[in-house]
């Protein structure tokens, strides 16, 4: 019999998650039956959207939703075999028992030298959204100008090196000094820190003058109601997040985008990764073969110990991760 520990959603979020809203669970597992397998989790996967999808599908009592990478204990399902690797989305689980039914293996063409943990990052979900995100519904081309915010994390990062990748000049922000000078590494044109600037309009005007063909926005609030005064015309904006709202208690009031985007002739388009999930080998194989050119570089912010889930995602919500935030078990 196996014991697994279970986060649980024991309070609706109130503004700023708190450590009080969870509760550390053990559940014993029951024996396999045919057809299933046992999964131990080794990484698991916090991120922003948790935030806004806890207060809309979830209720208080349900396991708080996610995804880990989980190797496979114990099998009775042909297809799956022990000791191989698994994405899975069963929420923060210790262990649990599936039927196979919406695993992903990770690639076999994975190399041993590559943390498996990428599978929840540059070559995961983050890293299908700023693919998906840039070459569909941005429509980048080369030669174009593309500004990314939150342009330190998991999916900003992506974003900016794929752009290069396509021939773009970037623009990124980010919320410190240490992110910006790790932007610059990894090859952003621009870069600068929305916390210090005197004034967010300046920045973004010093940075590209010309203005911005596309804007991969991860943040809403006013930094995206600055940002589309600068859009050239016939600009697009690809809506992948709103960060800066997630945990307003009440609603943030416009500017709006209206005036803009007729004057502008804008195309705005909001998002969600899992619209291409029948590409997603085709993001995961693109990535992958970057990632070992050297042509995307990752970093990742580990954090130790399945007991301390809550507050590696309270840090991500904060904006204390450089990359990707992992749990690792």
């Amino acid at each position: 019999m196996v014991t697994a520990k279970v986060w649980v959603l024991k309070k609706h979020f109130e503004g700023f998650p708190k450590p009080s809203d969870f509760d550390l669970k053990k559940i014993e597992l029951p024996s396999l039956k045919d057809g299933e397998l046992l999964l131990e989790s080794v990484f698991l996967s916090v991120d922003p959207y948790m935030r806004p999808y806890s207060q809309r599908d979830m209720k208080e009592g349900d396991i708080m939703i996610g995804t880990e990478v989980a190797r496979i204990v114990e099998s009775k399902n042909p297809a799956f075999v022990v000791g191989a690797f698994v994405v899975a989305n069963s929420g923060w689980r210790s262990h649990f028992i599936s039927d196979g039914k919406g695993l992903h293996l990770l690639p076999s063409s994975w190399p041993e030298s590559l943390p498996k943990s990428l599978a929840l990052g540059t070559v995961g979900m983050p890293g299908l959204t700023a693919y998906f995100g840039l070459f569909e519904v941005c429509k980048m081309k080369p030669g174009e100008t593309v500004l990314v915010n939150a342009a330190a994390g998991a999916v900003g990062s992506v974003v900016g090196q794929l752009a290069k990748i396509g021939g773009c000049k970037v623009v990124g922000c980010a919320g410190s000094d240490d992110k910006v000078a790790y932007l610059k590494k990894i090859g952003f044109d621009e870069a600068f820190n929305y916390k210090t600037v005197t004034s967010l309009d300046e920045a973004l005007r010093k940075a590209s003058p010309d203005g911005y063909d596309c804007f991969f926005d991860n943040v809403g609030g006013e930094f995206s109601s600055i940002a589309i005064n600068h859009m050239k015309k016939y600009g697009r904006i690809a809506v992948c997040g709103a960060i800066s709202q997630y945990n307003d208690s009440v609603p943030q009031k416009g500017p709006y985008v209206q005036i803009p985007m007729i004057f502008k002739e804008l195309h705005m388009e909001g998002f969600i990764v899992t619209r291409w999930n029948n590409r997603r080998e085709e993001g995961q194989k693109a990535l992958l073969k970057w990632v070992l050119e050297g042509k995307v570089k990752y970093h990742e912010q580990v954090t130790e110990g399945f007991e301390n889930m809550p507050a590696a995602f309270i840090g991500m919500l904060k904006g204390e991760n450089l990359g990707k935030a992992i749990v690792k078990v």
